[in-house]
């Protein structure tokens, strides 16, 4: 399966050539999706779902009758990971760095609150549903934080093995893209304000990038508002990671689960994480970026193209994305690990939902 992995200090450019067949399918992708946005527009006068969607929708159905040789693996997971790393810190040229400060001190505590509970809840419900504890733990932790990313950086740190990083990863890419679509049909039934859906988008939206896919659709308040949001809930990623190395040392020494035999591997070598790991590269491009910004050193010609190409690049990856979710992988999970996943996503849902309204954002 083609996942994202944000484990690695800087982006690595590989060279070109077998890079072509990967990055001309997922441009081809974007293209079709691209096609049949204009298509929504002309039939019903207005975006539905946007090209982002589009893109991970057609992504996805590609690969349910069709898996990419290996040929085309080089292309795909560079415009999957490394593209949408890019596309992330262009990102901050729309955020700035004021709009953190001003979502106030009772935000972004009930942000780290909220990540907590989330944890704790969803560790509970998957030893409930009897998951492993190592997969119960990589289920909370990228259920809570940030999906993928949180997976990667998590799962050396407890020793799980590649059958526990493979379903995890493979849930939280299916259920990213069920959150994407569904969560903006939830503004009228809840009748969310732009600002109430940008903090709900920001508390229960796994990748930074599919912010963009579940708020653009609503508005550009959403999307900034969401954005910020999401980013201070990546930054939690480095705390928990160091305080899993903490308590998780008799957990990576333990052997009591045996090797699998999956396509992810054998189960990492122990250790604690490196720096890199902690706080991915494109998140301290984001902030770099986006302080740029806030100093006024960016012109303000510059931002609308710079915001289309973030929006242009991240197209793409959401293709590459949608081609990597393989649906066999998580059929062979199980239906614990669906439950699982899935409960502790609402539940995450129901407690961001609880805190906008105890905090009284408008």
């Amino acid at each position: 399966m083609l996942a994202e992995n944000t484990a690695k200090a800087s982006p690595t450019v590989p060279p070109l050539t077998p890079l072509l067949p990967g990055i001309g399918l997922c441009i081809l992708v974007t293209a079709l999706a691209y096609l049949l946005q204009a298509i929504e527009i002309d039939l019903v006068s207005r975006t539905w779902l946007e090209a982002l969607v589009f893109a991970i929708l057609l992504g996805v159905a590609i690969r349910s009758v069709w898996t990419p040789s290996r040929a085309w693996h080089a292309g795909i997971e560079f415009c999957a990971k490394t593209l949408l790393e890019f596309a992330v810190v262009l990102l901050g040229a729309s955020v700035s760095v004021r709009a953190v400060l001003a979502i106030g001190p009772e935000l972004l505590i009930g942000i780290a609150v909220v990540v907590v509970v989330a944890l704790a809840t969803s560790y509970v419900i998957s030893r409930a549903f009897g998951l492993p504890q190592r997969m119960a733990i990589l289920v909370a932790c990228g259920n809570s934080i940030c999906g993928n990313s949180a997976i990667a950086a998590v799962a050396p740190v407890i020793g799980a093995d590649g059958e526990d990083v493979a379903s995890s990863i493979a849930f939280t890419a299916v259920l990213g893209v069920i959150v994407v679509l569904v969560l903006p049909l939830l503004v009228p039934l809840l009748q969310m304000s732009l600002t109430q859906y940008g903090v709900m988008a920001g508390l229960t939206v796994y990748a930074v990038p599919q912010v963009l896919a579940a708020t653009l659709p609503i508005g550009a308040l959403s999307n900034q508002v969401g954005t910020v949001v999401k980013l201070v809930r990546v930054l939690m990623l480095g705390p928990v990671v160091l305080l899993m190395s903490l308590l998780a040392s008799k957990l990576r020494e333990e052997t009591d689960e045996p090797a699998p035999e999956v396509t992810a591997g054998d189960r990492p070598k122990p250790g604690k994480p490196a720096l890199h790991q902690l706080v991915p590269w494109f998140i301290v491009g984001f902030l770099v970026v986006a302080g740029v910004r806030t100093t006024g050193l960016i012109p303000n010609p510059v931002l609308r193209p710079t915001a289309v190409v973030a929006n242009l690049l991240t197209t793409v990856s959401m293709a590459a994305l949608g081609l990597g979710v393989d649906i066999q992988v998580v059929a062979k999970a199980g239906l614990r690990v669906t439950g699982a996943v899935s409960l502790s996503l609402i539940v995450l849902g129901s407690i961001s939902f609880g805190l906008i309204h105890l905090i009284g954002v408008a």
